[in-house]
């Protein structure tokens, strides 16, 4: 029964903490053996909570450090040894950056948020690499490709469209969500279409970044829980992005002519003494600064969103020989799987390994093409199995891979 200090009655309710009666306070909660005022449930509330907060502080200040993060990383992805470094460090410092936010009540210090930009071709592992993060992390988790957002108006998904599909990863628990970390994908393709003042609107170009510009430096956002537009009699749930980490992913083809470029017009000089082009030692995706992904059309505003920017090295034949098999999940153990489930062994020699690894070389495909080779090899052998008999083991090898002949059938005896 509660109490408001307006209405007088004969009988004087003590808080049984702070010992005020109903006409000090606002109110007071009555029950048989206690009384509490709204005061002091306020702040037993807020001790819960930070209490609550500390020992998550403590706990994960034990068992999330940037080593072990890159540790659990190597399990998954291969190569990328700088890539995982950075972003290990990129993401308990967010990490920290939330216990503070939620600890500390500091008006002279404002810990800005630090989202980040991948930049490496294709199959170098940009994607895998966040969501690896989110499942150790344990955190939700939302891919999303930038080619299917335009401005607010126009036909296709608003940005806002992103943080709705976070926010259903988590059950439309917004605490959880704005813990979350969202990538977008094929982040280069909504580069400006032209440096030249046009009167058509760059919908899905220049005017997605700029409605990307808020969602990312940290915003109270409004979001219609059914998806779809927004309405002005629609009721919508309000999340704060400022503490959302957002990745950014792309391959930047031709981005590297224009470093190219640049280190070609340094190089020529009265005080050169060669201008020959071969003798130019360039890296394809290194040495990137802001102006250069400035003329490849991402605006100064939005590039100031991603202050994080981590390189991927286009992957080597040994690299994708050890996603074939040496990888916590990787793709012959996942085949194998399949398989063993009809009780068949499945193998493939040393051969065969590094003739599928050549051809995702020649392809220009990387990790994400290996998929694409074995199930084309075993496609066949996959189709007919169900249906045969006294199978013990299938043995790929190099002929195999190549698609010159079917794959060996040993059966039991």
């Amino acid at each position: 029964m509660v109490k408001n200090h307006i209405k007088k009655t004969k009988k004087n309710y003590l808080c049984f903490f702070c010992k005020k009666n109903q006409y000090q306070v606002k109110n007071i909660i009555s029950d048989t053996s206690i009384n509490i005022c709204n005061e002091c449930t306020i702040l037993f509330h807020q001790t819960i909570q930070n209490q609550v907060l500390k020992t998550d502080q403590k706990k994960n200040s034990n068992n999330l450090t940037p080593k072990k993060i890159k540790k659990q990383l190597d399990e998954y992805i291969i190569g990328q040894k700088k890539a995982k470094k950075v972003l290990s460090v990129a993401v308990y410092n967010h990490y920290k950056r939330l216990l503070f936010l939620n600890t500390v009540h500091n008006n002279t210090i404002e810990l800005k948020k630090s989202n980040v930009l991948l930049i490496g071709p294709t199959g170098s592992g940009k994607t895998l690499l966040a969501e690896t993060l989110a499942k150790i992390l344990d955190i939700p988790f939302v891919i999303c490709d930038a080619t299917s957002l335009t401005e607010a108006g126009y036909v296709g998904d608003d940005v806002e469209s992103i943080l709705q599909r976070l926010l259903q990863k988590c059950n439309y628990n917004i605490k959880k969500a704005e813990k979350g970390i969202i990538y977008i994908d094929e982040i280069d393709k909504i580069s400006k279409k032209s440096n030249n003042i046009s009167i058509t609107r760059d919908v899905s170009g220049e005017g997605v970044q700029q409605s990307l510009l808020k969602i990312m430096e940290g915003t109270i956002a409004s979001v219609p829980p059914q998806g779809g537009r927004k309405h002005p009699n629609q009721k919508c749930l309000y999340i704060d992005t400022s503490k959302i980490l957002f990745i950014c992913g792309g391959t930047f083809d031709g981005l590297d002519k224009i470093i190219k470029k640049k280190k070609l017009t340094k190089s020529i000089g009265f005080n050169n003494t060669s201008i020959n082009n071969n003798n130019i030692h360039y890296s394809k995706y290194y040495n990137i600064e802001t102006k250069d992904l400035i003329q490849y059309g991402l605006i100064p505003e939005f590039i100031g969103r991603l202050p994080i920017i981590v390189v991927l090295k286009e992957l080597k034949k040994k690299h994708l020989k050890k996603i074939l098999c040496v990888t916590k999940n990787s793709l012959i153990k996942q085949y194998q799987t399949i398989f063993s489930l009809d009780n068949v062994y499945l193998e493939f020699d040393d051969d065969a390994i590094d003739e599928i690894s050549n051809q995702a070389i020649k392809k220009k495909i990387g990790a994400r093409g290996l998929k694409t080779i074995i199930e084309t090899i075993l496609l066949n052998t996959m189709y007919n199995l169900p249906s045969m008999r006294n199978v013990k083991k299938i043995i790929i090898n190099k002929k195999v891979a190549q698609k010159k002949i079917p794959p060996i059938i040993v059966h039991h005896k």
